[in-house]
């Protein structure tokens, strides 16, 4: 009787084990990682070409299962610049929109092109295409594709959303706002199924507007036009909803830089919106330029009662140089009806859940391959700017650092050509002066409200190119009251890595930085630092 027992009690044990194994496998194999900072594949292999564009839940044509929808833009120059990204193109040719399929917001799969270069330009004469969304529209079971055309805005509609969107009719938005084009726009379907076109206005976009899409005379089109923003002008206009507010969204009028993240929050759909014509920078954002990106769309995820939004970030790497990767998806958190942006560079999502944390990958530096400063610093242009973002330039001796000054250091180089095939992106940190000189550059890393630099042991890696002429030159970090150092002792005329390791980070904050002591005409490049969890 008690050998029987003891078999039961065992199988019991062995079915428990087996149960939590296949528990926790689940449960892995729903947590997906969203890496950030590299050229993103489709989930077999193929280069994912997708910018200024959306995510869309619709059903599947032959299933009828909802699945999400990545409609965006193909340019040529995005190839050429993911084979070989060191140098930038002057110009974008439209290639096609494209169309990927998901069913958890990571692992996608190319569908096809939905709209061809052959349908775009049916006369050959080639224009601007891009910024666009897809609503359906239940009154003519019809998926319509709205994007910018040239000076006007274009209407193509297809069956399913993976069929052929076909030239249907253009808009020209003079009657609407008086110009005949939008500034930046994308589409936002509201949880009635209704969807909206939201854009700035075409000359100076100091204006923003919402309109309904739907159908008048046989035709799919916008039915209203109103107005919710005047003020500083504003691009990659967006929109999402989070616990029944509408969030609307812009970056600067940058180019194809990045920018802060600006936002609005209303009630209503039309608004108001508050503050009244004055978008706050949302937190989170100001130090690396919301992660080296301009706001593209947004894609709310509803499960219960839980909502987590995704900011997801164009990075127009192949016109500005400042990077790698088209794609930039981040998690925002709320306090209350406030956002904040997380930046992160590796990051895992369930789509079941909407729950989401930090993957042990991710570089807890800010703007550690300085792209986010669009212009040389100091800058007297826009934006006018002292400090490079995210870092502190201390003057101990040499020229002081400031904004319309003949004699003030250069706190960033500029890469050549030949540097981008050793260190990412257009620029570097740079150190030196026409007289001798010491620089401390630091930046504080500690826990956000959000996200929470673990206690652990951390790698710093960086890479350096430098002249003689140091007295002392070294990459440091400081936790705990505790010193870490890698002393640069000779030249290096070609970029080196360099490395401190098993950094011991306590009561989650760190300072990292370097330290330059150098003669007249002396100079060192930083580039690609990195912080990262042993």
């Amino acid at each position: 009787m008690i050998k029987n027992n003891t078999i039961r009690l065992k199988n019991s044990f062995l079915w428990i084990g087996i149960l939590f194994l296949c528990s926790t496998i689940n449960t892995l194999a729903q947590n997906q990682n969203i890496k950030n900072d590299v050229f993103w594949d489709t989930k077999d292999g193929l280069p994912i070409y997708s910018q200024g564009g959306g995510i869309f839940k619709f059903k599947d044509s032959q299933t009828g299962i909802e699945k999400y929808y990545w409609y965006g833009v193909h340019y040529e120059e995005a190839e050429k610049y993911r084979k070989e990204p060191t140098v930038t193109y002057p110009h974008c040719t439209f290639k096609s929109v494209t169309c990927y399929s998901s069913t958890d917001l990571v692992n996608w799969t190319f569908e096809r092109d939905v709209f061809s270069e052959a349908t775009a330009f049916p006369d050959g004469k080639k224009t601007w295409i891009g910024r666009l969304g897809v609503a359906f529209v239940k009154e003519m079971n019809k998926y319509a594709l709205f994007v910018q055309h040239g000076s006007q805005v274009l209407v193509a509609l297809a069956d399913s959303p993976t069929g052929d969107f076909v030239w249907h009719q253009k808009i020209n938005m003079q009657p609407w706002i008086g110009t005949t084009n939008t500034g930046d726009q994308t589409v936002f379907t509201d949880d009635d199924g209704k969807s909206y076109l939201i854009y700035s206005y075409g000359k100076g976009r100091n204006k923003i507007y919402v309109s309904e899409i739907g159908v008048k005379d046989g035709k799919v089109t916008i039915l209203d036009c109103t107005k919710v923003f005047q003020g500083e002008s504003r691009e990659g206009n967006c929109m999402f909803k989070y616990k029944n507010k509408y969030y609307m969204a812009a970056s600067n009028i940058y180019g194809w830089d990045a920018s802060f993240a600006y936002y609005l929050v209303s009630d209503h759909i039309r608004g108001p919106y508050f503050p009244t014509n004055d978008m706050k920078i949302m937190d989170g954002s100001a130090e690396d330029y919301a992660h080296v990106t301009q706001t593209g769309f947004f894609y709310t995820i509803k499960r219960n009662d839980k909502e987590t939004v995704v900011y997801c970030g164009d990075r127009w790497a192949d016109f500005a140089g400042n990077g790698l990767g088209y794609n930039q998806w981040f998690p925002l958190s709320f306090d209350g009806a406030k956002p904040y942006f997380n930046s992160l560079s590796s990051w895992n999502l369930d789509e079941k859940t909407g729950d989401w944390n930090v993957a042990a990958d991710n570089n807890y530096v800010k703007n550690g391959s300085f792209e986010a400063d669009r212009n040389k610093i100091p800058s007297n242009f826009k934006p006018i700017q002292e400090q490079l973002l995210g870092w502190k330039t201390v003057v101990i001796k040499g020229n002081p650092i400031q904004v319309k000054s003949e004699i003030s250091p250069q706190l960033n180089y500029f890469n050549t050509e030949n540097d981008r095939k050793e260190v990412i992106g257009e620029k570097s940190l740079n150190i030196t002066d026409t007289v001798d000189f010491t620089r401390e550059i630091s930046q504080q890393i500690s826990s956000s409200p959000y996200v929470f630099l673990e206690d652990g042991v951390y790698n710093l890696t960086a890479k350096v190119k430098n002249s003689r002429g140091f007295v002392e030159l070294k990459m440091f970090a400081n936790s705990g009251g505790v010193d870490y150092k890698f002393s640069i002792e000779n030249e290096n005329p070609s970029w080196t890595s360099i490395r401190i390791s098993d950094i011991v980070v306590k009561d989650g904050k760190i300072t990292i930085g370097f330290f330059a002591n150098g003669t007249a005409n002396s100079f060192c490049l930083f580039d690609d630092v990195t912080l990262v969890k042993k």
